[in-house]
């Protein structure tokens, strides 16, 4: 787990070497136990190294093959590392470490862009071919790994981070109104490939992107679920489903221990975290550590959910941490969080992440988390509406259903100026929706939110949270053979018991009834959902900054509306209305965007 950077020339010159230093050194936090800079022809690489496999010098990046013909960079774990090195070994490849990044070189030389194929795993890499040169970027098929792009004339830079490509300089921070028309619509997510800067983009997940030596750019995308039944599995009754699923996960966080330093668990006590602990103590794991973060009550929200967190780590033994965070301690992170954001996200659990983080990496280096759950295994309150929809008229179901705003309401909100002439947002989903492959108007949902509103909303949070305090976090629920099985999975399944019913059957398998039952919890912050205190201050000072007036995103009088009662108005789906407008120019400024 690292963070990599780099520069291509496209005009005969040469890589700006002091850019990639800059862009390189701010990607300090997610590589703190090494550097490299390597430069040849049109290309410039920068790498900051996380030692979890082989931690011997052998592994150190950027890394060229021994006939120095394919360099590279690599952010991420290749689970299936060890198994995949004796194949090509058997090919007549040699390795001189035991790193996964050596094999993803070889993969490359022995399958060239089909390489991908090969791997189980997280991942974001740049490989420079000397034979053609050409440079080759690839994500991981959930998009668990970013990779962020600012091109310009004759050159693109690339970086893990969108902090890191502001400190390479020249990039268009020009606010993207596009974007801003999801981030308003879809609970701050803005889909791959925008951000919103439109200066920058990003690499979709499941690509793989050809630059060629002139610049041109070719994607291929090498992953695509099916969302329907498959006749194979038209004998399974509901048990038969819940032990497939069951051991589909088992695989899942059996292939997340892979590492040479110890693996702990990020444990609300809910269902998803609860069962990567009973996995691996089915497994035979000892001596896990695992951490829990709360937060004081406040507006009659508890702040923790310990009870359970502490019920789980005493059934399975586990050496259990408890972080309690008092309210005051939210106000003086929330700058720092909001710093280690490479897109501006408005949840409440990304406080908690980057605190939980702080501490969880005195302790280990790597973790296992339960995101994802919910948007794979259909966990959410709206998703029986989605069912009950026909498949005709699947995005306007999603649209009614998952929008925090329409079209008209941001004609009201967001100034002419930066509002697209259409309903962009809405658009998309009809677009994706549209594909075929997805059975029902749920199928079309869950792949929406699979390929879209998970990868750019809780997946890119934890790792955002995590790797700013050089934490590697792995998701089992993401590994995307238990993607691939759940999206085949009949929906009723899904949708049974109040949601995720055929995760609970399996989870009653291994996990106390007391887990499996209760009612679903979430990551509250109660001093941000309320707009309390100190929090209330930094917003309020945000938004009457002399940055926010001058960029002039937001109606003035809607601004003040929200101000006047911080904790009345709401989104569609909940949200605070004014941490969300307050969270965009709180993250712009904090980046020095102005």
């Amino acid at each position: 787990m690292c963070g990599l950077s780099g520069e291509i020339r496209f005009d005969g010159g040469r890589p700006d070497l002091a850019a990639v230093e800059r862009m390189t050194d701010r990607l300090a936090a997610r590589g703190p136990d090494g550097r490299g800079v390597w430069s040849q022809g049109a290309v410039a690489l920068g790498h900051r190294r996380l030692k979890i496999i082989d931690l011997s010098e052998c592994g150190a990046q950027p890394m060229a093959d021994s006939a120095g013909r394919i360099t590279g960079v690599f952010n991420g774990c290749v689970y299936n590392y060890r198994e995949l090195r004796e194949e090509l070994r058997g090919l007549g490849h040699r390795f001189f470490s035991g790193s996964d990044t050596e094999v993803v070189l070889k993969a490359y030389q022995q399958w060239g862009t089909d390489c991908v194929d090969h791997f189980y795993g997280m991942f974001a890499f740049v490989i420079v071919d000397q034979d053609t040169g050409r440079v080759v970027l690839g994500r991981d098929r959930l998009g668990i790994k970013p990779l962020y792009l600012a091109r310009s004339p004759g050159r693109l830079r690339f970086a893990s981070s969108l902090p890191a490509l502001l400190a390479g300089g020249g990039v268009d921070t020009s606010l993207d109104p596009v974007a801003l028309h999801q981030y308003m619509s879809w609970h701050a997510t803005v889909a791959a490939p925008r951000t919103v800067l439109s200066g920058v983009r990003k690499l979709p997940a499941a690509t793989v992107r050809i630059v060629e030596p002139d610049g041109r750019e070719r994607d291929i995308r090498y992953w695509q679920p099916s969302y329907s039944r498959a006749p194979e599995h038209a004998a399974l009754d509901a048990d038969d489903w819940r032990d497939t699923v069951l051991d589909a996960l088992r695989t899942a966080v059996r292939r997340r221990m892979v590492a040479d330093v110890p693996v702990g668990v990020l444990l609300s006590g809910g269902l998803d975290s609860s069962l990567i602990v009973a996995l691996l103590a089915d497994e035979g794991q000892t001596d896990l550590s695992t951490f829990s973060v709360g937060f004081e009550s406040e507006g009659g929200v508890d702040g923790d959910e310990f009870p359970y967190s502490d019920l789980v780590a005493r059934r399975f033994g586990t050496d259990h941490h408890q972080l309690m965070v008092p309210s005051d301690r939210v106000s003086t992170a929330l700058d720092a969080a909001v710093e280690a954001m490479s897109e501006p996200m408005i949840s409440h659990d990304v406080v908690a992440f980057h605190l939980l983080s702080e501490q969880v990496a005195k302790e280990v280096k790597v973790v296992q988390s339960g995101q994802g759950a919910d948007e794979v295994f259909a966990g959410y309150h709206w998703y029986p509406d989605m069912a009950a929809a026909p498949r005709a008229r699947a995005h306007e179901a999603y649209v009614e259903t998952y929008s925090d705003r329409s079209h008209g309401d941001l004609t009201e909100i967001v100034r002419p100026h930066m509002m697209p002439g259409h309903d962009v947002s809405a658009r998309f989903v009809r677009e994706h929706m549209a594909r075929p492959g997805a059975e029902t108007a749920l199928d079309a949902a869950l792949r929406l939110d699979t390929e879209v509103m998970l990868v750019d909303d809780p997946v890119k949070r934890v790792d955002n949270m995590t790797m700013d305090w050089g934490l590697e976090a792995r998701v089992p629920f993401l590994d995307h053979e238990l993607v691939e099985l759940a999206a085949l999975c009949p929906p009723e399944l899904k949708l049974a018991d109040g949601g995720k019913g055929v995760l609970k059957a399996a989870g009653r398998k291994v996990l106390p009834a007391e887990v499996v039952d209760r009612p679903k919890g979430y990551f509250p912050v109660p001093a941000i959902m309320h707009m309390a205190g100190p929090v209330l201050d930094r917003v309020t000072e945000a938004l009457t900054a002399p940055e926010a007036t001058s960029r002039g995103v937001f109606e003035e009088a809607y601004v003040a509306k929200l101000l006047s009662a911080p904790d009345e108005h709401r989104t569609r789906r909940g949200a605070n209305a004014l941490w969300q407008v307050a969270l965009l120019e709180i993250w712009l400024q904090t980046h020095g965007i102005s």
